[in-house]
């Protein structure tokens, strides 16, 4: 089972150095706020494409996923606007998956909900047999580096599977689905708060900020006749990029810090100190 991460993380080797540091950002408040503005920015920018040119938008959002991880995984240490960068590719392409199952192939919302979910349990499951954690503060190796974007990965795919099955399977529309899962983001804070298991809450908050961001976006973005504004994917687009490029030029000079290592010399037991 750890044959074919292995053998990524070794091609990975020979076109990028190793990390020497964890490369994830502390998980403070920005880092929810900015997240969720790239889950949003994301879905419009990948909308705006596609209502272009589907193939075009293909090709750009692959080759932006190509450049985004390829300069996350070249930094050696946490960069902030590298690992941004990274997520905000991973956003759109991840969209750009889950929707293209749904609109080219025809698979309905519930169908590709439940595909994404099990493709996250099985990147958990095999990132946990390889590893025996999930702790995000162990990302110190180019294997676990490259789990932790496979996870990013199927995540913001089954956010927007998730995300389009409650505004338009289940009826709800936009705003309706927004306000949902703001409600349901409480759950992973009293968690958190009660000290359950911070690992389980962090993905839970990660998969939810997803739909979150995605409705919200969708809802300022989309006509009045799809229970929208109106005012655009492109507007949508140019100002979630514009917000996040300032949030964080604001944490880069504020000097916000990588996540510390484990405290353990052997991370693979650290996971219940994942902060949220």
């Amino acid at each position: 089972m750890t044959a074919v991460p292995s053998r990524l993380s070794a091609v990975l080797d020979r076109v990028a150095p190793a990390p020497l540091a964890v490369k994830v950002p502390a998980i403070t408040a920005m880092f929810w706020v900015i997240k969720v503005l790239g889950t949003g920015t994301g879905e419009a920018a990948s909308d705006f494409l596609a209502g272009r040119d589907q193939v075009l938008a293909a090709g750009v959002g692959l080759l932006g996923l190509v450049l985004g991880l390829g300069v996350q995984f070249r930094a050696r240490r946490y960069v902030p606007w590298a690992y941004w960068l990274a997520v905000s590719m991973v956003a759109v392409f991840g969209t750009m998956a889950a929707d293209a199952v749904h609109v080219v192939l025809g698979v309905p919302y519930p169908v590709t909900s439940v595909g994404y979910a099990l493709a996250v349990a099985a990147v958990f499951g095999v990132w946990y047999r390889c590893e025996g954690t999930l702790d995000i503060h162990g990302i110190t190796t180019r294997r676990r580096e490259t789990f932790y974007w496979a996870a990013v990965l199927v995540t913001f795919a089954l956010g927007t599977a998730v995300g389009d099955l409650s505004a338009f399977t289940l009826g709800l529309g936009f705003l309706s689905s927004a306000l949902g899962y703001a409600a349901l983001m409480a759950v992973p804070a009293a968690a958190a708060w009660l000290r359950v298991s911070p690992v389980l809450t962090f993905w839970t908050a990660y998969v939810l900020t997803r739909p979150l961001g995605a409705s919200v976006a969708d809802w300022i973005g989309k006509p009045a006749d799809r229970t929208g504004l109106g005012a655009g994917d492109g507007v949508v687009t140019l100002i979630g990029a514009a917000l996040i490029a300032a949030l964080v030029g604001w944490v880069t000079l504020a000097g916000t810090r990588a996540l510390p290592a484990p405290a353990l010399d052997d991370a693979d037991h650290a996971g219940d100190r994942v902060p949220l």
